[in-house]
């Protein structure tokens, strides 16, 4: 199942454009309800590359798809945004635009309008990456302390770890923060409900990937929003993809050493060995783009159970 690169969605004429962001386009569909289009761009480091990996947008839409589906099912109380996969009527139809709809189509999810919180909810099961260093400078990660004598990418010895982090606008980079500081910026309801939440998926979601695939979820973004009109916390934006989440193969697994994971790493490795790590406008050379699909389906494939090379995607 692969597609051309849709690097800018083009709807302008038939929705208002809400925001551009690095990788999603928003539009308003009505009061309530909004466009989320994920396009084929991808970045590193903070910076959009010039050129896309071919129908990466389908595969993180559909995969968000389905975790919002099952978390939804599993969670008692948990609220998700998403309305339908369907595009909305003022998209036109085939015999009217030939071709626009079919580039939209299982990249787009109509979601309900929410206020998001200005923070992100980061849930951490292994020390790796940032939280890894922030341990061997100070013992802590986010102002937590953490049991001494962990070796790299070792699992929290007393379970998940919430550290959350700001939300920055696009081209600053987020800031880990204490869940304290994190209070203070949602108040204290909502910082309670969005770490309860947010642990709450991340051990659903980290015990079916490994038993499922084969996959070890080592950390993971979500986002929440607010329903005011019946105070609710309500999961948005994407959920537990390669964009948002650190996925390692269990098979490969080693304490002390930093696994090969189904993200962005290839692509980062590489503009750092070039010297073009958060450089504006860098193209990637086919093989980056070819290695990068591969890992991003191959997670795809282990969640879902979906084969996206045949084109197979009932997902159990």
């Amino acid at each position: 199942m692969t597609g051309k690169v849709l690097l800018n969605a083009e709807l302008d004429a038939y929705l208002p454009l809400v925001a551009r962001g690095k990788v999603r386009n928003i539009y308003e569909v009505d009061n309530a309800t909004i466009l989320l289009v994920t396009t084929d761009r991808i970045s590193a480091f903070d910076t959009v590359m010039s050129n896309g990996i071919p129908d990466k947008g389908r595969l993180l839409t559909l995969l968000t798809v389905y975790w919002l589906r099952l978390l939804s099912a599993a969670i008692p109380g948990l609220r998700t945004h998403l309305i339908t996969l369907n595009l909305p009527r003022e998209i036109p139809p085939d015999h009217e635009v030939k071709g626009l709809r079919d580039q939209y189509v299982n990249r787009s999810m109509q979601v309900q309008k929410l206020e998001p919180f200005k923070i992100e909810a980061i849930v951490r099961g292994y020390i790796t990456g940032s939280a890894w260093k922030s341990y061997q400078e100070h013992g802590t990660v986010c102002g937590i302390k953490i049991d001494p004598g962990l070796r790299e990418s070792e699992a929290f010895p007393g379970g998940p770890v919430y550290t959350p982090s700001t939300k920055a606008e696009q081209g600053v980079h987020d800031d880990n923060i204490h869940p304290d500081k994190a209070e203070e910026i949602v108040g204290a309801k909502y910082a309670a409900r969005i770490e309860e939440l947010a642990l709450a998926c991340y051990k659903y979601a980290a015990d079916y990937a490994l038993k499922k695939g084969g996959i070890i979820i080592a950390d993971t973004k979500f986002e929440f929003g607010l329903d005011a009109r019946t105070d609710e916390v309500v999961l948005i934006d994407e959920v537990l993809t390669p964009d948002s989440s650190r996925f390692w193969l269990a098979d490969v697994y080693r304490i002390g050493e930093t696994p090969p994971s189904f993200d962005k790493q290839y692509l980062r490795d590489w503009l750092t060995s070039q010297g073009l790590k958060s450089k504006p406008g860098v193209e990637m050379p086919d093989e980056i783009i070819v290695k990068t699909g591969e890992k991003y389906r191959e997670a795809f494939n282990r969640i879902t159970g979906a084969d996206w090379e045949t084109g197979d995607m009932t997902i159990d």
